[in-house]
């Protein structure tokens, strides 16, 4: 059969059209399927957002009650070994908000004679940046070793050229965790320990990073925080969790003889350096905060910028109210928080505490980023550490506890001047969606399933 010029004419035109509609298929199957991809991928990081803050939580059970007196040596002995904190004499002095601490910063390192060592989860841009790296770099320059470990994540915006007048200098500079494609195995485990270390000699801990907004009004109010210049033997603790995470990032063992000139001062305080880094689903600061509130007898008094306790700390915090009397206030961040979907989350958790006595407040005229505890007036807990998951389970940590009434009346002393400008959250001020505000509702079903 012959086919005429008409009909092959025809016959190419039909083909061209089913070649179209086989391509307009398979375009479509692609954009499905790419579809598909995102719905499952937002499915995954929303699971795993939720898994951060709730889940997956140990029990932390504490079958045996603790009948010593807190500040007992057999007390001391406990808490030291369960958070294998080395117990050691210092001195501690608080510094009050970025306008205390960063001069303090420049000054010290400004004396240093052999070695700074600088951590932070923030060190981002701006002024108080440059101040700080002027005074690192001038020391390097001098022959001072001079350390950074700065997390990828959390200093993402941070361009790498910003230290490079740093490492002219001599100074070295590490990205802890660096967002690669073969360590996305580790990209939830973040350093959020905040150090500046001198000489071995003196050390600076607390809950402030290095950043503008803690020093000069920005785009937000000047953020409130604390941190506290520790002096003394427990600085080996703090040299130790640095050394840590700069092996991790830059494979070298801190050796160098400049590094640990520690200084004896056995009049100091009680204290320990409590460093965690997760293992297991449990670090240590966790076991330190569990053990402080089961043994409260009187008061237990915590600032924290994000309040979201999972179940154990939640029946510690309300057994604490209903059976031993203790007095329970919290202080945590208001209407200026930089993640307001905490806010929201942590309204819906804390309905039982609330219900039980505990007294919860926001503070009003900025963020609020300090991280404190004080339990019956005598214990101190000082550091990195946030009263959430993603602290207790998947940062890298570091706090200090402090066995002293004279430091535990001055941050309760400026928690009072704190709750003063706060306002005092009400069981009508966390209602709203029943499925999600009661704790036996979808929040601990995750919880549930993830311990």
């Amino acid at each position: 059969m012959r086919l005429s010029r008409e009909n092959t004419g025809g016959l190419h035109v039909s083909l061209r059209g089913m070649t179209d509609e086989n391509s307009n298929r398979k375009s479509h199957l692609v954009t499905r399927g790419l579809a598909a991809f995102g719905v499952g991928a937002l499915v995954f990081f929303g699971a795993r957002f939720l898994i951060d803050f709730f889940g997956s939580a140990l029990p932390y059970a504490m079958p045996s009650k603790n009948e010593a007196a807190l500040d007992s040596e057999e007390f001391i002995q406990f808490l030291s070994l369960v958070t294998d904190g080395t117990r050691r004499h210092s001195r501690v002095t608080r510094l009050k908000n970025g306008s205390e601490f960063y001069p303090a910063y420049v000054h010290a390192i400004r004396r240093a004679k052999y070695a700074v060592n600088l951590e932070a989860y923030e060190f981002l841009e701006g002024q108080v940046g440059d101040d700080i790296l002027a005074a690192l770099s001038e020391r390097a320059a001098a022959g001072v070793e001079v350390r950074i470990i700065v997390d990828a994540l959390g200093s993402f915006e941070t361009r790498n050229s910003y230290f490079d007048g740093l490492r002219a200098a001599g100074g070295q500079v590490c990205w802890y965790h660096p967002l690669h494609w073969n360590t996305w195995p580790k990209v939830n485990n973040r350093t959020h320990r905040k150090l500046l270390i001198i000489d071995g000699e003196t050390g600076f801990i607390g809950g402030a990073d290095i950043a503008d907004h803690w020093l000069y009004p920005t785009s937000v109010p000047v953020w409130r925080d604390t941190v506290f210049c520790v002096e003394g033997e427990a600085v080996a603790g703090l040299v130790s969790a640095f050394c840590e995470n700069w092996l991790e990032s830059s494979g070298e063992i801190l050796s160098s003889s400049k590094q640990f000139g520690f200084r004896s001062i056995p009049e100091g305080i009680e204290s320990f350096v409590v460093s965690s880094t997760p293992h297991g689903g449990g670090t240590q600061a966790r076991i330190l905060f569990q053990a402080l509130i089961n043994s409260a007898r009187k008061t237990i008094r915590i600032t924290t910028p994000y309040f979201l306790p999972d179940r154990s700390a939640r029946e510690a915090l309300v057994a604490a109210i209903q059976e031993r009397g203790v007095e329970v206030q919290i202080l945590t961040a208001g209407r200026h928080i930089d993640h307001p979907m905490i806010r929201r989350l942590s309204h819906r958790s804390v309905r039982r505490l609330l219900r039980a006595g505990a007294e919860i407040f926001e503070y009003e005229p900025a963020m609020i980023h300090a991280k404190l505890m004080t339990v019956d007036g005598m214990w101190n807990v000082i550091g990195s550490t946030n009263f959430d998951h993603r602290s207790f389970a998947l940062n890298d940590e570091v706090n200090l506890a402090v066995l002293d009434r004279q430091l535990s009346a001055t941050i309760e002393g400026d928690l009072l001047d704190d709750l003063k400008q706060s306002s005092k959250l009400t069981l009508s001020d966390v209602g709203g969606n029943t499925l999600l505000a009661e704790e036996d509702s979808i929040i601990d079903h995750i919880m549930r399933q993830e311990s």
